[in-house]
């Protein structure tokens, strides 16, 4: 089993900047895991931000997020990253981090284990 915990949601000012992290545990291969951030706004739909191949080598961003946020890992840390610049009140959100254990396209949304949430809001 795999455990996943966000950090570092909280309250920014239009055009601000946050980092998130992922702490992940329960299985020591978990660095061998594609990974990703999802959001879901109250009222819709949860959706791909960005996503990560298990070496880092590859990534994906959702076309409202390019330019802006930067996914990372650093598997000897069991951590992902998602740095978020220039934030905007649509970028408000609850986020979620995810890994699965087999490797699809990295715009698959199918995930095995989740994460509990943090929460991103951005004022204007």
């Amino acid at each position: 089993q795999v455990q996943l915990v966000e950090s570092g949601g909280g309250l920014v000012q239009a055009g601000g900047s946050l980092r998130l992290s992922c702490a992940a545990s329960g299985r020591t291969f978990i660095k061998n895991y594609p990974m990703g951030w999802f959001r879901q706004a109250p009222g819709k739909e949860r959706d791909l931000v960005a996503a990560i191949s298990w070496s880092g080598g590859s990534t994906y961003y959702a076309d409202s997020v390019k330019g802006r946020f930067t996914i990372s890992r650093d598997n000897a840390k069991n951590t992902m990253y998602l740095e978020m610049n220039s934030l905007k009140p649509e970028d408000t959100a609850v986020y979620y981090c995810a890994a699965r254990e087999t490797i699809m396209r990295l715009t698959n949304t199918k995930y095995d284990y989740w994460g509990q949430g943090t929460q991103v809001t951005v004022s204007s």
